[in-house]
């Protein structure tokens, strides 16, 4: 029989700072701010993130998603931080981790930025920010993962910079389209 992973209490949704970015989870004030850089940047983030431009085409569908990631927090499905420059309060992306919490526990990251907001070293700022968040209690990661594809190096390289390495995969016989589609990335808990 199987038995469900008995999931931790939801971490705080008190705001993380690094050198220039506030990451916390998003209010419902932010829905316009969500909305205008989804719909601004919706063409560049369409391969890499197909399911959250589809579910936000209108302003109403921001706030309706901003309420399921309130939700998924608590029920510790998913944990979306938006990304805030400290100083003048811009909304620049987000970044989220997805927790696998059968043993032993993983999480994989995900991450975006406005296109204004690219080649200033926030990604690399904020993913820092979310494997420290990932690798302590409550989630306590033993290891972390996201996805890169290879014709986006600028986030391979914010992957490395920050400590994940490549996943060398095994042939992958399910994949029609070959191992060029998606560069996985791994980092252990220290």
């Amino acid at each position: 029989m199987y038995a469900a992973p008995v999931l931790p209490a939801a971490p705080s949704t008190t705001p993380r700072h690094t050198a220039r970015l506030t990451l916390r989870p998003y209010q419902p004030t932010d829905e316009a701010a969500f909305f205008a850089v989804l719909d601004e940047n919706r063409s560049r983030l369409q391969p890499a993130f197909p399911a959250r431009v589809a579910a936000v085409q209108a302003l109403p569908d921001a706030g309706r998603v901003l309420r399921q990631f309130r939700q998924d927090w608590q029920q510790g499905r998913l944990y979306v931080f938006g990304i805030w420059h400290t100083a003048t309060g811009a909304y620049l992306g987000d970044i989220s981790l997805r927790p696998s919490w059968s043993a032993p526990v993983s999480a994989e990251i995900g991450y975006y930025l406005a296109a204004a907001a690219e080649g200033h070293g926030y990604a690399r700022e904020a993913l820092a920010a979310a494997v420290q968040f990932g690798f302590e209690a409550p989630v306590q990661a033993q290891s972390l993962t996201l996805r890169c594809r290879p014709t986006n190096p600028r986030s391979m390289a914010v992957a490395e910079h920050v400590g994940f390495r490549p996943v060398v995969a095994r042939r992958r016989l399910w994949s029609l389209r070959g191992a060029s589609d998606i560069v996985h990335f791994r980092l252990e808990r220290p």
